[in-house]
C-alpha cells in the first residue's frame, strides 16, 4: 500500500448531512420500494456472426456444436468436424425485465463472451431466447451489436484498443413476448420496504402517510416494512393512491458510520460522528481531546487547534466531529495511512461514536 506524503491529496469524503429541516427530506419513492414490483432477470445463450476473424477457434466445441444445431433446424445438414469458423462467437445474452413491461415492448441486451473470441466488433446476434428462473422463454434477442470500443493495428505487431471488445450490447435488442403477472389493481393493502432499514426513518414514514391519509393507516411491522391499508376512497384508483404516497417527504436517518477503503486511502464520513475526550500518540504525532483551553502558539480551526509540525500537537475539545479532526490532521502533514491507523485506534478505545467500517 503506497500514499504519497503531502496532506493536500489526503481523499477525505465528509457527508455532511443537512439539519433536520424541510431542505434534509426526500421522497419516500427514493429511499423505499413496493413489495412485489421488481425487475426479473433474463439470461440466454446465443451467437454473434460477421465477425471478422475475431470469433471463437476451433477448441471451442459449445460454439461449434450451436452453430450445427442452428443450422440444423434451418434445413441445412452439416458435419460437425467440417465446421471450421472464425466468425462466430458464442455470447451469454443477459437482460433485466422492468415490472409492468407488455408483450412487444422492447428491452436493451448485454452479450459477453463465453469462448476465447478476441472481439464481438460489427457482429449481429441471432435470434436468441431469453428465459427467467422459471424456465420460460420471456424475450427474444437480434440484432447488431455495439461493443463502444475498437481495436487498430498499427503496423509493427502493434495494437491500439479502445475499451472492453468481448462484451457488447445491444439497444432496444430484445422484443418481450411474455408479461410478468403482477397483482396492483384491487390491493387492499400495499407494503413498502425501506432501502435502507432504520428504526427512526420508519416512525417518521408512517407519520407522514398517516398525515397524508388523515387516519392510521400505515403499520410499521419492523424498520424496513411498513404496510398501508387503503382507504376506501382511493379504492379502484390505486394508482392515484401510489402516486400520493410516493411523494411523500421524509427526513431519513442513518447511524453514525466511518468508511475507509485502505487501497486507495479514501475516508468517507457523517455528519452525526462524534470523538470522546482521549490522547492519541502516534510516531512523533500526538492528538489530545480534552477540555484544556488550547496554547497560544497553535492553530485555530474551529473547536480544533494544531501545533506546527515541530511538535506535532493536535488539541481537540470533546464532543467534536470526525470532520474537525481530520481538518487538524491534515493541517500537520499526516499521511492518508496514519490518518487510517489514527481512526481504526481510536475506535478500539472506544472513542469513536461511530461505526467503523474498512472495505
Amino acid at each position: 500500500m503506497k500514499f504519497t506524503h503531502c496532506s493536500m491529496l489526503l481523499i477525505i469524503i465528509t457527508v455532511l448531512l443537512a439539519p433536520l429541516n424541510e431542505a434534509g427530506a426526500v421522497r419516500l419513492k427514493d429511499i423505499a420500494s413496493i413489495k412485489g414490483i421488481r425487475a426479473n432477470q433474463l439470461v440466454g445463450y446465443g451467437l454473434v456472426v460477421g465477425l471478422d476473424g475475431t470469433g471463437d477457434g476451433n477448441k471451442t466445441p459449445f460454439t461449434t456444436q450451436a452453430l450445427v444445431n442452428m443450422l440444423e433446424n434451418m434445413g441445412i445438414h452439416v458435419n460437425r468436424d467440417d465446421v471450421k469458423v472464425k466468425n462466430v462467437a458464442g455470447v451469454m445474452v443477459t437482460a433485466t425485465l422492468p415490472p409492468f413491461v407488455k408483450t412487444g415492448q422492447t428491452i436493451d441486451i448485454t452479450l459477453s463472451a463465453l469462448g476465447d473470441a478476441k472481439s464481438l466488433q460489427g457482429g449481429t446476434l441471432v435470434a436468441t431466447p431469453l428465459k427467467a428462473l422459471d424456465g420460460k422463454v420471456y424475450a427474444i434477442g437480434q440484432g447488431p451489436v455495439s461493443i463502444g470500443g475498437f481495436q487498430l493495428d498499427t503496423g509493427a505487431n502493434d495494437q491500439v484498443q479502445a475499451n472492453h471488445l468481448t462484451v457488447a450490447r445491444v439497444p432496444d435488442g430484445a422484443t418481450v413476448e411474455r408479461e410478468v403477472p403482477v397483482a396492483f389493481a384491487g390491493k387492499q393493502e400495499i407494503v413498502l420496504h425501506l432501502n435502507s432499514p432504520d428504526f427512526t426513518t420508519m416512525s417518521r414514514a408512517v407519520n407522514a402517510i398517516d398525515s397524508l391519509l388523515e387516519g392510521p393507516y400505515a403499520s410499521a411491522r419492523d424498520s424496513a416494512t411498513v404496510s398501508i391499508t387503503v382507504p376506501e376512497k382511493f379504492a379502484g384508483s390505486e394508482v392515484a393512491f401510489m402516486a400520493a404516497i410516493e411523494n411523500l417527504e421524509v427526513i431519513p436517518d442513518t447511524a453514525a458510520r466511518v468508511v475507509i477503503d485502505e487501497r486507495t486511502g479514501t475516508i468517507v464520513m457523517g455528519r452525526d460522528v462524534r470523538i470522546k475526550e482521549l490522547a492519541v500518540a502516534h510516531g512523533n504525532l500526538s492528538v489530545q481531546v480534552s477540555n484544556k483551553q488550547a496554547l497560544p502558539s497553535e492553530v485555530e480551526n474551529s473547536n480544533v487547534t494544531a501545533r506546527d509540525q515541530e511538535n506535532k500537537l493536535v488539541a481537540l475539545t470533546p464532543g467534536v466531529t470526525l470532520g474537525d479532526l481530520v481538518s487538524a490532521l491534515n493541517s500537520v502533514g499526516v499521511t492518508p495511512r496514519d490518518l487510517i491507523a489514527i481512526l481504526q485506534s481510536i475506535k478500539a478505545a472506544g472513542a469513536l461514536d461511530a461505526d467503523l467500517e474498512i472495505i
